[in-house]
């Protein structure tokens, strides 16, 4: 069993395994923050950490005096960073800017954020960033997914919004009907009040159906005959 070997392979032989991480502190370097597989950024930080000490180590040097006769730059750790960092301006740009910035922080100059799964393969990625550069900023995940529990919360939270949003329609609607009514005067139920009786009186009589007369000549001739059998 072999021991004491720290470090992800990711996969790749050694030459490519340090290819690959002289590429992404390059990019580090050049653009401050990259986005890239959660593994990768933590094997970056191990690699690119110890380059921006000797940076800073260089600046203290120069800034101290404590260089050989007729040298005004530290030519030592510039060459031992230019075998990873092959891009000259990237190259100048970690010893006169990125340097200085970090210049009183003892370690820790990169921030490694989590930012969930990708499609396709599902890799979780993470952005690294130099802390000096950005803020303690926590960008959102595009394709993160949620907990069980914190979806719950998500949907009882939009519920309740719901529901007081459909009570605060209710309460409005029955106050503008409240309010509807109470503008009406007591003039117009007076107004109403006599259109009613008008129409009442305007009203016709209900005439006579012909069977009404029908039998009231009945009766007539029912009663005339009788007065005739009592004077018989």
């Amino acid at each position: 069993m072999i021991h004491n070997r720290a470090g992800r392979k990711l996969k790749r032989t050694a030459s490519h395994r340090k290819a690959l991480l002289g590429n992404l502190a390059t990019s580090l370097f050049e653009h401050k923050r990259i986005v890239t597989t959660e593994a990768k950024a933590k094997e970056l930080r191990r690699f690119a950490e110890p380059l921006i000490t000797r940076a800073k180590h260089a600046l203290a040097n120069e800034n101290n005096k404590q260089l050989t006769a007729n040298q005004t730059i530290d030519i030592h750790n510039r060459r031992i960073v230019a075998k990873t960092i092959r891009k000259k301006a990237v190259l100048q740009h970690l010893f006169e800017t990125i340097a200085p910035k970090v210049e009183h922080r003892n370690g820790g100059y990169l921030r490694i954020v989590k930012l969930g799964q990708r499609r396709g393969d599902a890799g979780r990625i993470a952005s690294i960033e130099l802390v000096d550069f950005f803020e303690a900023t926590i960008p959102k995940a595009k394709n993160s997914k949620l907990t069980h529990k914190h979806s719950a919360a998500l949907l009882a939270t939009k519920k309740e919004n719901i529901l007081a949003e459909d009570s605060i329609k209710v309460v409005s609607s029955v106050a503008e009907n409240i309010v509807t009514v109470s503008h009406e005067t007591p003039a117009d139920e007076l107004r109403e009040e006599t259109n009613i009786a008008d129409t009442e009186q305007h009203v016709p009589e209900i005439a006579e159906t012909p069977t009404d007369e029908v039998n009231n000549i009945e009766n007539e001739t029912a009663e005339e005959s009788k007065s005739d059998v009592g004077k018989i």
